[in-house]
């Protein structure tokens, strides 16, 4: 067991999601930064579908119930267990007793804590994954909440530190054009593909919003709903673009300018409200 002591502003359970459920409305969900939550699993030998917490802007505190073999990867937070600090990206032992806490990361938004044996909460259809959107899974972590940990399998792991860089607060991610880009003005897309974009405060695991120049349509009206896509960039009525992430609804009835491929949402993933983005056209 790994008891909650402070969640932090939020902290989820999250695995590779719940996909294949578009038909009924429920989305994929999942771990916001897929690449640093498996990451997380690979060091504490886990298999690629264990829960993990993911933390969004630090500040949690757990206790170890029993010895743990745990990791922190993500956003680089500053991590100390019983007030010493304890290394980053680094598998590491706690004891019974022993209290891991992370800082506020100094780039990045969401950290990932994995333990070995994985997070063994309910699963609900297929996943153990918090949606934030819809509100299937286990609910957002609070102070005093208990966390199941998996039976360990197979052999401990060798691995001493992973070399990984920080992310970015500036990215550049790459853009595909979306299939409704003729409802926007051709100024639209030349907009998106060279201007800088701030990420605004109401941005979440849903998605984006981003501010810059006011994206214009080039035809009145609204469509039909139909269906969307992690990385798709909407563009409501305001001419303000909305970048969805895991959470992102299945469905939605404003024009989907662009879409960003799968390999770049980990680092739109990890921006955080002031940070500020760009897009290239691939």
């Amino acid at each position: 067991m790994l008891e909650v002591l402070a969640p932090g502003p939020l902290a989820t359970v999250q695995d590779r999601g719940r996909p294949g459920w578009a038909s009924i409305g429920v989305t994929r969900s999942g771990a916001a930064d897929r690449a640093a939550a498996a990451l997380a699993n690979r060091l504490v030998g886990n298999d690629a579908d264990a829960a993990v917490v993911e933390v969004t802007a630090g500040v949690l505190r757990v206790r170890a119930a029993r010895t743990l073999l745990v990791v922190v990867t993500g956003a680089p937070a500053p991590v100390a267990v019983d007030g010493r600090a304890a290394p980053f990206a680094a598998p590491l032992t706690l004891r019974p007793g022993q209290v891991l806490a992370l800082g506020v990361p100094a780039v990045g938004l969401r950290s990932y804590l994995a333990v070995r044996g994985g997070i063994d909460v309910p699963r609900v259809l297929g996943s153990r994954s918090t949606d934030t959107l819809s509100g299937l899974g286990p609910p957002p972590l609070r102070a005093g909440d208990a966390l199941p940990v998996g039976a360990q399998a197979g052999e401990e792991p060798v691995v001493d530190v992973a070399p990984v860089g920080s992310p970015s607060s500036r990215p550049v991610l790459g853009v595909l054009p979306g299939p409704r880009r003729d409802w926007l003005a051709p100024a639209a897309w030349t907009a998106l593909t060279t201007a800088g974009w701030t990420v605004t405060a109401d941005s979440d695991r849903v998605g984006l919003r981003l501010a810059g120049p006011r994206l214009e349509r080039a035809r009145p009206g609204e469509l039909p709903s139909e269906g969307l896509v992690p990385g798709a960039v909407q563009v409501p009525p305001d001419g303000a673009p909305v970048l969805f992430l895991v959470d992102h609804p299945v469905t939605g009835g404003y024009p989907v300018l662009g879409v960003v491929p799968t390999g770049d949402l980990p680092a739109a993933a990890q921006l955080r409200p002031g940070d500020r983005v760009r897009f290239r056209a691939v």
